[in-house]
């Protein structure tokens, strides 16, 4: 089995592979990204998944762990592997924005395209991304809230163990969780810190 931890970008995935390493499943992950004042506690990634495209085949590394693997890249995960899908969710606006201060911090400029714009393209791609998954026999996913997370981490944790069908460290999952690094939050979520 290959457990795979997916979502849009900055939805909370480095947070999930790092609960699920604590756990006791290992990553699959190459140490090229470090951390940085984007995500202070790594970003977990494994180059290779970018390729997945082109080289389907490379999952075969990931049997027995945890991948990262961004949900446009879901479609390129070949047969025939079993796959359980952390899918990570965080309001739309946060994605957003989320994105848009990493790259303010990295010195890039930022699109100027409206934000209804962007959360439509992005409600369509999720829409698809999950009708797509649960037509895949050899997949199965849970859906995992990231206010959820943040908010009730012990919850969360218990979930995702029953979900992947392991014994793992539920303490150590829910120690991964740190409210201060919840930043970029809705309005909703930002008062109850």
């Amino acid at each position: 089995m290959i457990t795979v931890v997916s979502g849009l970008p900055r939805s909370g995935t480095s947070l999930m592979m790092q609960m699920i390493v604590a756990g006791g499943i290992p990553a699959l992950t190459d140490g090229l990204r470090s951390a940085d004042e984007n995500n202070l506690k790594g970003y977990l990634e494994w180059e290779a998944a970018k390729a997945l495209p082109q080289s389907p085949t490379a999952i075969a590394a990931a049997e027995g762990k945890a991948v990262k693997v961004i949900s446009a890249l879901l479609k390129s995960l070949p047969g025939p592997y079993e796959y359980r899908v952390v899918f990570m969710c965080r309001p739309l606006e946060e994605v957003i924005t989320s994105q848009n201060r990493m790259l303010e911090r990295l010195g890039r400029e930022v699109a100027p395209v409206p934000q209804a714009s962007v959360a439509a393209a992005f409600t369509n791609h999720l829409k698809e991304v999950k009708k797509w998954l649960s037509e895949q026999p050899n997949m199965s996913a849970l859906y995992v809230d990231y206010p959820a997370v943040v908010q009730q981490p012990a919850v969360e944790s218990g979930r995702i163990a029953e979900f992947l069908g392991q014994p793992l460290d539920v303490q150590g999952m829910t120690a991964q969780v740190e409210r201060s690094l919840y930043r970029e939050r809705s309005d909703a979520m930002a008062g109850k810190s």
